[in-house]
């Protein structure tokens, strides 16, 4: 994906932009009858009751109003609430939601529709054929709103409760391993660099959040070498930083373009970053696993769809559709992070809870079975959630119960987990 595509992604995100085209739409549907009208005639627009378009504006106008604060409202307190109770980095994906979005645009639209119709009904703009298209329009935008009325009032009965936020990122971080360009290791690789060769940096300070290899490839085939690299997505960089290097030399306006196809934002992004939403799982089963709220059923929700995720990203193998260009190289992913990234916080806060426990070895062997480089990682973070457990557990049964179950599990793996 280029930075174009980029930009033109996160633009389409924005609740503003939705909105907008609905109204731009629905301003045009209003006006219409305007131009479209001169050529009906007058018999047609009495005989489909036309006339009565006025009253069914005024009621368009004043419950759209209302539902449209209703509806902003009822977003506002989702984010609030995944905010507070959740993890504020889960949010980000209840305000790209498309349905939430959509619904809004449309009963925004239907009130400007009905506005910006009272307003060219009382100029007599129409005239009387003019209704015609208006009555006819109004009718589509009706239906329209109970379609969408419809849609809405299913959707917000889970919009932002903690089982739809986990979907969401387990959605976001299955979609990120899908566009993945590099393959999964199991040590993070260790970036050298030659001698003579020239490190690029960039002046921002913050995280990566999108790489453009194709300006980095055009760049590279330029100059007739390759660019190498030197950070991932989900990076935090600065000035001193590295995050590309030339074995050959490059002018300034080449130097400026490579430095330029790495996009840096205060904020990591869940798009091109596995990594960001193993994170945020963790994160929202830490939240469940504190002593305020103690819902170690959403723990053990959060290891199931963390599981699913590194299970597709030790499946995921990248190929010609999605491979990095041949002048490009980017540092793969370290499996032993990934592991860390969600365990080490569920076995931390879920220490002192057998359940927890009992499911965090479960999926961890679930793991060992699909590559043979996952064992080692696998059996590290079991090691050390059992010893966090032990010092943790103050029964001494439920210690016992957890020992025997780890010495069932990984001494004989072909055990349903």
């Amino acid at each position: 994906m280029t930075r174009w595509q980029w930009a033109v992604r996160l633009l389409t995100r924005h609740v503003w932009f939705r909105a907008a085209l609905f109204c731009v739409f629905a301003a045009s549907l209003a006006l219409a009858g305007a131009v479209v009208g001169p050529v009906l005639s007058y018999d047609f627009g009495t005989k489909i009751g036309a006339k009565s378009v006025d009253n069914i504006l005024n009621v368009l106008a004043a419950s759209m109003l209302t539902v449209t604060t209703f509806s902003l409202t009822a977003m506002v307190q989702a984010y609030s609430g995944a905010t507070s109770s959740i993890t504020p980095r889960a949010v980000q994906l209840l305000i790209d939601d498309t349905t939430a979005q959509n619904a809004l645009s449309t009963f925004l639209g239907s009130f400007l529709f009905a506005v910006v119709g009272i307003i060219a009904l009382s100029t007599d703009l129409y005239g009387e054929t003019g209704r015609v298209i208006l009555y006819i329009g109004t009718i589509l935008v009706i239906l329209y709103i109970v379609v969408t009325l419809l849609r809405w009032i299913e959707h917000v009965a889970n919009f932002g409760r903690v089982s739809d936020t986990i979907n969401r990122v387990e959605t976001a971080a299955l979609k990120a391993v899908a566009d993945l360009t590099v393959p999964l290791r199991f040590h993070a690789s260790t970036t050298t660099f030659p001698a003579d060769a020239r490190p690029i940096r960039c002046d921002a300070i913050g995280r990566v959040t999108h790489i453009d290899l194709s300006d980095l490839a055009e760049v590279a085939e330029e100059i007739g070498t390759v660019v190498n690299v030197a950070v991932s997505p989900g990076a935090l960089i600065d000035p001193a930083r590295t995050i590309a290097w030339l074995s050959s030399d490059a002018d300034d306006r080449q130097i400026r373009k490579i430095a330029d196809a790495f996009t840096i934002a205060d904020n990591r992004a869940f798009d091109q970053d596995p990594r960001f939403g193993l994170v945020v799982l963790a994160e929202i089963a830490a939240r469940a696993l504190s002593p305020a709220v103690n819902d170690p059923g959403t723990a053990i929700a959060v290891l199931d769809a963390g599981t699913r995720v590194l299970a597709a990203l030790l499946r995921h193998h990248p190929d010609e559709t999605n491979a990095n260009p041949a002048r490009v190289t980017i540092p793969p992913l370290a499996f032993r992070d990934l592991i860390e990234d969600l365990y080490r916080p569920i076995a931390r806060d879920g220490a002192s809870m057998l359940e927890v426990g009992i499911r965090l070895q479960k999926s961890l062997l679930t793991l060992t079975g699909l590559e043979p480089f996952a064992r080692s990682a696998c059996e590290a973070a079991s090691a050390d959630a059992l010893e966090r457990a032990e010092a943790a557990l103050t029964s001494d049964a439920d210690r016992n119960a957890l020992l025997r179950l780890r010495h069932q599990l990984w001494e004989a793996p072909h055990m349903p987990a």
